[in-house]
């Protein structure tokens, strides 16, 4: 059959006879719920697809595949890339299902869920679910990038704590997925992203953490070099039970930013630690005393309430990202990086982060996945909001703070980090072997290249 395009409403309508979900074309009202969470982002795809079920998704699987048509996949929208006129999106908010077992300690969570719903049902039994900074994301497209979660030093990687998943491939099988069914795939849907198909439903071990110390310490921007000079040496010698980011962050004056923090720089430095509350409390000190501290919000938190460790954006706003993994963090990378982007640098972005990784997130699990780059020392991340004036020099910006940490950059990046879809990204989310295996899987499971 001929391929399809947006400008073939007879095709796209013919979707509607083959899919036995909702489906939505240009111009109807329900096809602006695939503008994404990053609004920034042109999503424009021929249709729209409202799945509820795992055969929903078959459908259209096999109608793409048929006709020459991409299929993406969109819960939130927070890693959305460009999606154009040859691409059916499915959007999975009508997969809603969290079940959470006490007593295996497991949730079993639906493509359309995010985290927040997880944390309610979860921590009241005294377990917790391995969310991310921000809990608004959705589950699932956090741990099929593996999952960097603010806890990662002390229990790893969100995906490595997977025990299942139900996936839809792009031939339209719907398969359960564990180490000991389709262990090839289970490899793969940890870390690989949609490459090989869409997740339906994940079940996931919940952990009996309650909670933790933690929170973070602000500072007035001017103090930035000795408070990141600190931190620097601060994190060379960090025990796995205590994990830790700093963010360089310009937050607006709006609604919700807390008035010391708003319309100026500030210096935020984040620490979570399971264990002993004194000892967590000993180690945190060389912080607290590296200069006047502007706001402390650090103590004893439910785990709950783990979202107020970073108090990531909750609104959907238009921003840009760059990404970079360092081996190390030195004197010079810390001066590299307040060169560009500290006091008096004019620099546009609202948050620039180091996070320290390492500790659990670097050993093998009893699982391996297609995640990479596990031997990581920090992360790089940068956030501009493109709004006016600033907007136009955002993205130059950030390109010319990687460049800076380029002496002590891997050249690697991780799946669920400023999102794109540059044909160079899978190099650097991917070492070349896992590239090779997470191409041959696609190849043998999406054969139509409904995915790619």
């Amino acid at each position: 059959m001929k391929s399809l395009t947006m400008t073939d409403p007879d095709g796209m309508e013919l979707l509607r006879s083959c899919v036995s979900a909702p489906v939505a074309l240009p111009g109807e009202r329900v096809y602006d719920r695939a503008t994404p969470w990053n609004v920034a982002v042109p999503v424009r795809p021929a249709a729209v697809v409202l799945a509820a079920t795992a055969s929903h998704l078959a459908e259209v699987m096999r109608f793409a595949g048929e006709r020459g048509l991409r299929v993406a996949v969109q819960a939130t929208g927070h890693g959305a890339v460009p999606i154009g006129a040859d691409t059916v999106l499915v959007l999975t908010a009508g997969m809603t299902e969290c079940v959470v077992d006490p007593v295996a300690r497991t949730a079993r969570v639906g493509a359309g869920v995010r985290w927040q719903t997880v944390l309610d049902a979860a921590t009241p039994h005294g377990l917790a679910p391995l969310c991310g900074s921000a809990p608004g994301v959705g589950v699932v497209g956090f741990l099929t990038g593996g999952g960097i979660g603010p806890l990662v030093r002390t229990v790893g990687l969100s995906s490595d704590h997977v025990r299942a998943v139900e996936l839809v491939t792009g031939a339209g099988e719907v398969l359960r997925v564990t180490p000991e069914e389709h262990a090839d795939l289970f490899w793969g849907v940890r870390g690989g992203k949609s490459m090989l198909g869409v997740v339906t439903a994940v079940e996931i071990d919940l952990l009996p953490i309650s909670e933790f110390f933690g929170g973070a310490l602000f500072f007035d921007g001017v103090h930035a070099a000795e408070v990141l000079g600190e931190w620097q040496r601060w994190t060379a010698d960090l025990p796995d039970e205590v994990n830790t980011s700093i963010c360089i962050q310009q937050l607006p004056p709006l609604p919700g930013v807390p008035e010391p923090l708003a319309g100026r720089m500030t210096v935020a430095v984040r620490y979570a630690a399971v264990g002993d509350v004194a000892e967590a409390q000993r180690l945190l000190q060389p912080m607290r005393e590296v200069a006047p501290v502007l706001v402390d919000g650090v103590g004893v938190l439910p785990y709950a309430a783990i979202g107020a460790v970073h108090a990531d954006p909750v609104d959907p706003m238009p921003a840009h990202e760059d990404h970079a993994l360092l081996r190390e963090l030195t004197a010079e990378t810390v001066e590299a990086i307040l060169a560009v982007c500290g006091p008096g640098s004019q620099s546009p972005q609202t948050l620039v982060e180091l996070r320290l990784l390492g500790g659990e997130l670097a050993r093998e699990p009893r699982h391996r996945s297609a995640f990479c780059h596990r031997n990581a020392a920090y992360a790089l991340s940068v956030i501009g909001v493109l709004i006016p004036p600033m907007a136009d020099a955002v993205a130059g910006h950030a390109a010319e703070l990687v460049a800076a940490v380029a002496p002590w950059s891997t050249g690697g990046q991780m799946p669920n980090f400023a999102a794109s879809n540059d044909p160079g990204r899978p190099a650097r989310c991917y070492n070349d072997d896992a590239l090779h295996w997470l191409r041959a899987l696609a190849e043998r499971h999406d054969p139509a290249s409904v995915m790619r």
